[in-house]
């Protein structure tokens, strides 16, 4: 058997917000070198700082200063790094107890090894060099064995508030499409379409999942469908995507090929968009080195009556 598939993909976005009072000041305030926690009904001081008291829901609005020192309650040894976070060299992830404040903030810890972090260890923050209002104004957490530092009083009021920010969101994954899909994309570099049939119903599904989604037995038949279909529904798009060179509008539709017991979707080429209907029959058009077809256009085939196709709506 071929071996698996597998890619490194990575999805990632900017991701925009706007902020409250209670986290503009929070943020603000790092970019000042001052930390803020929010004082709750009960006396508690939250920090990181939040709008409402998670244990009650009231409404927080009462800023107080907290220091830049505080106690290690819980850690973990980072031992690799990744890309995006805090320090580049291992470091622990520890949750700091400020003084002042009755709840941990997680950062990072500059250490030299697992053996200098334990639990009660006194540390305090090392500031970023160029803040911005972010959390990453505080580079990380460093060990302190001096006092507890000394507090401005300062209220939260700041002239020059952060009220929005823009973070990048970002997932790095490994994917593999198993072995059944693996055969498929396969044969689409040899121009064929390949899906599995079922051994209890005898559909035939393609893309090939390696299991029929119906009876939720292992399928390994393979069978070759195609290469011509007939649309079963369709959408026209009008909004036009990102790095995607195609002209709007365009027609994306999903196709039942020729022998097939499941539709799958692909672009609409060489027709109109407003004359493309359900039951029109296409074939797929392939462009030179491409591993699967670029659209599908009419065959110039009477349009497939619609009881051939009405179960793959």
């Amino acid at each position: 058997m071929p071996e698996v598939l597998k890619a490194p993909l990575a999805v990632e976005f900017p991701f925009t917000r706007s902020l409250g009072p209670v986290q503009s000041a929070f943020l603000t305030g790092l970019r000042e070198r001052v930390v803020l926690g929010v004082k709750t009904v009960d006396g508690r001081t939250l920090v990181p700082p939040v709008e409402y008291d998670p244990v009650t829901a009231d409404e927080l609005r009462d800023l107080v200063e907290v220091a830049p020192t505080g106690t290690v309650t819980t850690w973990a040894w980072n031992h690799e790094p990744r890309r995006g976070q805090p320090l580049d060299t291992p470091c622990a992830w520890v949750l700091v107890r400020l003084d002042g404040a009755d709840t941990a903030l997680l950062h990072a810890l500059d250490a030299p090894g697992p053996d200098a972090v334990h639990t009660g260890m006194r540390v305090r923050v090392r500031w970023a060099q160029e803040r911005k209002g972010a959390i990453t104004d505080i580079a990380c957490f460093e060990p302190y064995d001096g006092e507890a530092a000394q507090l401005t009083g300062h209220t939260g009021e700041f002239e020059d508030a952060i009220t929005g920010i823009v973070a990048a969101a970002r997932l790095d994954y490994t994917y593999s499409p198993g072995r059944a899909q693996t055969a498929y994309i396969h044969a689409l570099s040899d121009r064929r379409t390949v899906g599995e049939r079922c051994p209890s119903c005898r559909k035939v599904y393609v893309p090939p999942r390696g299991a029929c989604p119906t009876c939720g037995v292992a399928t390994s038949e393979q069978v070759e469908v195609g290469p011509r279909g007939t649309v079963t529904t369709y959408c026209i798009v009008n909004i036009k995507a990102k790095n995607l060179d195609i002209e709007v509008p365009y027609v994306y539709a999903h196709i039942a090929l020729d022998g097939a017991d499941l539709a799958l979707h692909g672009r609409i080429g060489g027709i109109p968009y407003d004359q493309v209907r359900m039951g029109l029959r296409v074939e797929p058009v392939w462009t030179e080195g491409a591993r699967y077809p670029d659209h599908y256009r009419p065959t110039g085939e009477p349009d497939a009556e619609y009881d051939t196709y009405k179960e793959l709506l």
